[in-house]
């Protein structure tokens, strides 16, 4: 038996022994996570990729939406070579008969790859509007941020900004915030943000977006198999419920947006 055909079966026997009182995660689709394996900083190999659609499936996931770097520096990735790891992707999902379904856009750094592409129509988006995640840099935003995200709508996309409460000269910045809603941009707010994974003051801006209902979608983010344990202390925690009472746009993706094709080979996972 392989090692993949090893965590199947170890996870088909997991998901067999559910408790009845296990519950679904209060959405069914995630919208920001690096599971193409060897593109950018997210996973490796199409086990730790197993392992984490797995533990998805376990969660209640029903859709994702995953989104590898695609930047200047550091990964100039390109929309044909991810659309052939979204249609590799898709043949893992149907061969191990998992009740998933999976699309690939991209996280896409605000920067002069990103004009190119934007100019040309090129972007990777999901659902119906259009959605495009866009990430800025860690020191300043860019000062043409406004222009971009007034093109972007212009192009027929609806700006998605990743993890605002992640950059530091955001934290606190209540009237900055509110001129980019204004202006067009969604925001999506990683789980792990919630419980302390990238430290207090991302925690406490988290709290604050969530507290002011500034929070569009919620997302994974998840780059490798060690962050499910974290996941799993998210799901479980106070803020979780909290959160789930928000009108998410995860939660009506799938019946506003654009639904994916049901996978025949695959039979629903239910508590």
């Amino acid at each position: 038996m392989s090692i993949i055909d090893q965590i199947v079966d170890r996870i088909s026997t997991r998901l067999a022994n559910l408790r009845a009182d296990d519950q679904p995660i209060g959405w069914a689709m995630d919208v920001h996570s690096h599971l193409l394996a060897g593109v950018d900083d997210g996973l490796s190999t199409h086990e730790e990729v197993l392992t984490c659609l797995n533990q998805f499936v376990h969660w209640g996931i029903q859709h994702i939406v995953t989104t590898p770097h695609i930047n200047r520096s550091r990964f100039p990735n390109t929309r044909t070579s991810l659309l052939a790891g979204q249609a590799a992707l898709r043949k893992l999902i149907e061969h191990y008969k998992l009740p998933l379904t999976i699309d690939v856009a991209a996280e896409y750094m605000v920067d002069d790859l990103f004009l190119e592409l934007l100019k040309d129509g090129q972007l990777l988006s999901f659902g119906r509007q259009r959605y495009v995640l866009i990430e800025l840099g860690w020191e300043a935003p860019p000062v043409f941020l406004d222009t971009v995200l007034f093109q972007m709508q212009i192009k027929g996309y609806q700006p998605v900004l990743a993890h605002p409460e992640r950059y530091t000269y955001y934290a606190g910045n209540e009237k900055t915030l509110a001129k980019m809603r204004d202006l067009g941009c969604l925001f999506q707010i990683n789980w792990g943000s919630f419980v302390g994974q990238y430290g207090s003051a991302a925690k406490k801006q988290a709290h604050f977006l969530m507290r002011k209902r500034w929070v569009d979608f919620v997302g994974s983010d998840l780059h490798s198999p060690s962050d499910l344990t974290l996941f799993d202390t998210f799901i479980h925690s106070p803020i979780y419920r909290q959160l789930s009472q928000l009108p998410l746009r995860n939660k009506t993706f799938l019946v506003d947006g654009t639904p994916p094709q049901p996978n025949p080979s695959a039979t629903a996972v239910r508590p």
